[in-house]
């Protein structure tokens, strides 16, 4: 089953998406309690679903949810290794990161949907990740707090497409206060263009629990970069897992697997290289992201958004 949002006569609506259009859940239920409810769920009211469908031209996607929180990991040792050039010269994967599963959380108020204009903040180095995401549902009985891996992968109500949109100059001075990315990470994430339930992807799953599918990124309708998600160092259950580890995961949290390796952003490709090529995305650029078995986000890039300036601290010897 595929789920999304539209916008249809002035509002959005929510159901199921078909091969020539969309049709509305049943009895106003919306999508957060189709979530909620998990694939059973989202099962049954296909079911009670009245036919009637909208063609997809009098139709506009807009993001599949509204998340409740996006935790953006980095499981593609590949990309690890090649922006690591990119920050600090030389390609490294730290010991560290094969420990345990690294994340940080950006602001699901800045959600995208495909076909929707990104403005970026002022930034001489835009880029794009492409990401493959899970989006967590609910399981009866349980708090989905510390959950094992076979736990975790009956909380996965299912899988879109992400693009973890980044303004590597910024977020290069904040990684040096040694806390992680805010304000080059936090004006945009696409999501979209629907949600695949988890039933439809788990049989492409390997014996490892891995998902082989293929992510292709393009830049002006030149291919970038493309990979298999199979390569990510862990599942998506043991991703939900981690995150639930003395804490908890929701209906409606939203779990980015990382950026795929070769070529999944601008920055991975830098480092490896030595030079900016290809150059930062700018103003017209458009950025197409496809994932097998998922589908195919689109987004143009706009004007810079300006701000106000910023006062820099005062030191601790002038006060």
């Amino acid at each position: 089953m595929k789920v999304g949002r539209w916008r249809y006569d002035g509002r959005v609506q929510e159901g199921f998406i078909r091969t020539e259009g969309v049709v509305a859940f049943p009895e106003d239920l919306t999508m957060s309690q189709v979530i909620a409810g998990g694939v059973a769920a989202a099962r049954e009211a296909c079911e009670r679903t009245d036919p009637q469908l909208i063609p997809w031209h009098l139709v506009t996607l807009v993001a599949p949810l509204e998340p409740a929180s996006i935790r953006d990991f980095v499981a593609f040792e590949e990309h690890v290794e090649g922006v690591s050039a990119a920050v600090d010269g030389r390609s490294q994967v730290v010991p560290e990161w094969y420990e345990a599963p690294t994340f940080y959380f950006t602001n699901p108020h800045t959600v995208l949907g495909t076909g929707e204009l990104m403005s970026p903040p002022v930034t001489e180095r835009l880029d794009f990740e492409l990401e493959l995401a899970a989006v967590v549902g609910g399981v009866e009985g349980s708090e989905g707090t510390s959950l094992t891996p076979d736990e975790a992968e009956d909380h996965i109500f299912g899988y879109t497409v992400m693009n973890d949109w980044s303004a590597r100059d910024l977020q290069s001075r904040e990684m040096r206060v040694r806390l992680g990315p805010c304000k080059g990470k936090d004006f945009g994430t696409t999501l979209g263009p629907w949600i695949v339930t988890a039933d439809e992807l788990n049989r492409r799953c390997g014996p490892d629990g891995r998902m082989g599918l293929r992510a292709e990124v393009y830049v002006n309708g030149e291919l970038v970069g493309q990979d298999l998600t199979s390569h990510m160092g862990w599942t998506f259950p043991e991703l939900v897992a981690y995150a639930s580890r003395n804490s908890v995961v929701r209906p409606g949290d939203v779990l980015g697997s990382g950026t795929v390796g070769n070529g999944g952003c601008l920055a991975e490709l830098w480092g490896r290289r030595g030079v900016t090529d290809p150059p930062p995305l700018v103003q017209g650029d458009t950025v197409t992201m496809w994932i097998e078995g998922v589908g195919e986000i689109t987004n143009v890039v706009g004007a810079a958004r300006p701000a106000p300036p910023i006062r820099s601290a005062r030191s601790a010897a002038s006060v």
